[in-house]
C-alpha cells in the first residue's frame, strides 16, 4: 500500500502542490527561470527571423543578378546562330541553355534549369521544351503558375524570382530559388528558368540556430545560477529568522539572530534582536507581576480562611437562637448567615482560580457514566428550580455514556449551567440533554429565557463578568462559575460552548473525549439541542488545538 500511494498521481500532485506553498526559493528560482527562458526565446527567434531573412535577401539578390548575366548571355547565343542554315534546334537549344547556366553558376551542374515556349505562341515542328534531368517532368511542381504569369506578362525583359522546394529520390525538398526571365529564339519567345539548389544556405541558417538554442540555454542556466546564488543570500537569513521566532514564540526568550556585516540584513537582525530583547523584558515584567498577583489572591484566600471561620462559626451559633430574637433581629442573623455562606463560595472559587493560574490543579479520572451523573445533579437542584417556577427536564437520548473524567468538576460545570439556566430561565422549563457517540459525550443545559445578546455572548466566560448586574442572582454565584467551568472542560480536552439568541433562551453544551487524551472532533449534541443552526460560540481550547494554532501562527 505504501508503495501504491508513491505511485498515485494525485499523491505527487499535492506534493508538488504542498512544497510550491511552502518554498518561497522554488517559487522565485522557477518564476525568474520561466520568465528568463521566454525571453530568451523571443529575442532567439527574432534574431533568427532577422538572421533567415538577411541571408535570403541577400541570396536572391544575388542570385537574381547571375540570373540577369545568364539571360543576356543565352541570347547573344541565340542571336549569334540565328543565320546559320539548317539549324539544329535542339543543339541550338541546348548550347544557349547550358551557356545561361555556366553564367549563372560556376559549373553548370550546379544549377538546374528550364527552357519553355510562352504561352500563346506558335511554334514549328522543330522547336521544342528542354530541361534539366533534374527538373525533368516536375517543373510544373518547381515553377508556380503564378511564376509563369508573372513572367509571360512582363515586357522589360526583367527577372523574377520565386523560393521553390526541388523534389530528391527520397521524397524530400531541397530548398530553391528559381528566376524566370524571357529569350527569343528565331522569332520564337521562350521563359528561361533558372533553379538554384541553397542547400548550403540552409545549412548556414542550421548552424546558426544550433548557435542561438546553445546560447540561449547557457543564459538560462546562467540565470537559474545567479538566482539560487541571490535566494540564498536572501531567503537564508529569513529562513534563519522565521526559524528564531517560532523558537522565540515556543518560550526560548534567549534566542538572538546572528548579526553580520552592515546590509539590510543585518539592520533586520539587530532590530529583530532588540525586539526579542523588549518582549523579554516585558513578557518577565508580566510574569513576576501575574505571579506576585496569584501569590495575593491565594495568601489573601487562605488568610481569610481563618476569620471567616470564626465568623461562621458565631454565625451558626445566632442562627441557632434566632427563635430567642426579635423578628428584625432574626432577619438580620439569617441574611448574616446568607451572606457568610456567598462569602465562603467567593473564596473556595478564588483558591480554585488561583491553582488554576498556577498550574497546580490535579485531577482524579475514573470512568463515569454521565447520564446518570446528570440524573442526580438534575434531582439536586429540581427544589430550587420549583421554587422560582422553573421545571427541569432530562432527556438522555442513549449511546456511551460512560468516560474517562473527574466526577467532582464535571458534576460542578453541570450545577453551574443549570443555575444560570435557573436565574435567566423566566419561570420556564429547562432542559438538560445528554447524548453521546464512540469518541466524545456530550450535556447541554437549555433555557427558554430572555437570552443574552450577540455583543454579550463573547464574554460569558470572563471572571466576575454579568450580562445585567441588576438582576438578582437566585444561586448566589461568585461570578466565577462559568470561568472556572471553562478551565474544567479544558482540563478534559472537551469543550464548552454558548449559543443564545435574545427572546429565545440560553444554550451551553460541554463536550468531552471518552477516552482521557482523546481529541475531540465533533460533539453529538447540536447547539441547541433542539435547532439545526448554530450561532455565536465560544470554545475551550484543548493543549492539542493550543499547540495547533501556535504552529500555525
Amino acid at each position: 500500500m505504501h508503495v501504491l500511494r508513491w505511485l498515485d498521481p494525485r499523491g505527487w500532485w499535492r506534493r508538488i502542490a504542498r512544497l510550491w506553498r511552502s518554498s518561497l526559493a522554488l517559487r522565485t528560482i522557477t518564476m525568474t527561470v520561466v520568465l528568463s527562458a521566454v525571453a530568451v526565446v523571443g529575442v532567439g527567434i527574432a534574431i533568427d527571423l532577422s538572421i533567415r531573412q538577411s541571408l535570403l535577401d541577400d541570396r536572391r539578390d544575388q542570385l537574381v543578378t547571375l540570373s540577369q548575366s545568364a539571360t543576356v548571355s543565352a541570347q547573344r547565343f541565340f542571336d549569334a546562330s540565328a543565320g546559320q542554315p539548317n539549324p539544329d534546334v535542339d543543339a541550338i537549344l541546348y548550347e544557349g541553355v547550358r551557356a545561361a547556366a555556366t553564367a549563372a553558376a560556376t559549373t553548370s551542374d550546379a544549377t538546374s534549369y528550364a527552357l519553355l515556349p510562352a504561352p500563346g505562341q506558335t511554334l514549328p515542328g522543330e522547336f521544342a521544351e528542354l530541361a534539366a534531368p533534374v527538373l525533368d517532368g516536375v517543373v510544373d511542381e518547381v515553377v508556380s503558375p503564378a511564376m509563369r504569369a508573372a513572367v509571360d506578362a512582363d515586357t522589360e525583359g526583367r527577372v523574377h524570382s520565386q523560393s521553390t522546394g526541388i523534389p530528391r529520390a527520397d521524397g524530400v525538398l531541397s530548398p530553391a530559388i528559381v528566376t524566370g526571365s524571357t529569350v527569343e529564339i528565331q522569332g520564337v519567345r521562350y521563359e528561361l528558368y533558372l533553379v538554384y539548389d541553397i542547400t548550403d544556405t540552409q545549412q548556414t541558417l542550421s548552424t546558426i540556430q544550433f548557435a542561438l538554442a546553445g546560447a540561449g540555454l547557457a543564459i538560462i542556466l546562467l540565470i537559474g545560477a545567479v538566482t539560487l546564488l541571490v535566494v540564498r543570500l536572501v531567503v537564508g537569513p529569513v529562513h534563519v529568522a522565521a526559524q528564531t521566532s517560532r523558537r522565540l514564540a515556543a518560550g526560548e526568550l534567549d534566542v538572538r539572530l546572528p548579526v553580520k556585516g552592515d546590509d539590510v540584513l543585518a539592520t533586520l537582525a539587530r532590530s529583530f534582536n532588540g525586539m526579542a530583547e523588549s518582549l523579554r523584558g516585558q513578557i518577565t515584567r508580566l510574569a513576576e507581576l501575574s505571579t506576585v498577583q496569584q501569590r495575593f489572591v491565594s495568601d489573601v484566600s487562605h488568610e481569610l480562611r481563618t476569620p471567616l471561620t470564626t465568623i461562621r462559626l458565631a454565625g451558626d451559633v445566632l442562627r441557632d437562637r434566632t427563635d430567642r430574637f426579635d423578628p428584625e433581629t432574626a432577619r438580620t442573623v439569617e441574611l448574616l448567615h446568607t451572606q457568610i455562606q456567598r462569602f465562603e463560595e467567593l473564596l473556595s472559587d478564588l483558591l480554585e482560580m488561583s491553582r488554576f493560574d498556577a498550574g497546580a490543579v490535579e485531577m482524579e479520572v475514573d470512568r463515569v457514566n454521565l447520564a446518570r451523573l446528570a440524573e442526580d445533579t438534575v434531582a439536586g437542584m429540581t427544589a430550587l428550580a420549583e421554587s422560582r417556577g422553573s421545571e427541569l427536564v432530562l432527556i438522555a437520548e442513549g449511546g456511551h455514556f460512560e468516560a474517562e473524567i473527574d466526577a467532582r468538576r464535571i458534576r460542578r460545570i453541570v450545577m453551574n449551567l443549570i443555575g444560570n439556566a435557573i436565574d435567566h430561565g423566566e419561570g420556564r422549563p429547562i432542559e438538560v440533554w445528554v447524548d453521546s457517540d464512540a469518541h466524545a459525550a456530550a450535556i447541554a443545559v437549555r433555557d427558554y429565557g430572555v437570552g443574552i445578546a450577540v455583543e454579550d455572548l463573547e464574554r460569558v466566560f470572563d471572571r466576575f463578568w454579568r450580562a445585567d448586574p441588576s438582576r438578582q442572582r437566585t444561586t448566589g454565584g461568585s461570578g466565577l462559575g462559568l470561568a472556572i467551568s471553562l478551565e474544567d472542560a479544558a482540563l478534559h480536552g472537551g469543550w464548552l460552548e454558548a449559543w443564545s439568541a435574545p427572546g429565545e433562551g440560553s444554550c451551553f453544551r460541554l463536550t468531552v473525549p471518552r477516552r482521557r487524551g482523546d481529541v475531540l472532533r465533533g460533539s453529538p449534541l447540536a447547539l441547541p439541542p433542539d435547532a439545526e443552526s448554530e450561532s455565536i460560540a465560544r470554545t475551550a481550547p484543548t493543549p492539542t488545538q493550543d499547540a495547533e494554532r501556535e504552529g500555525a501562527r
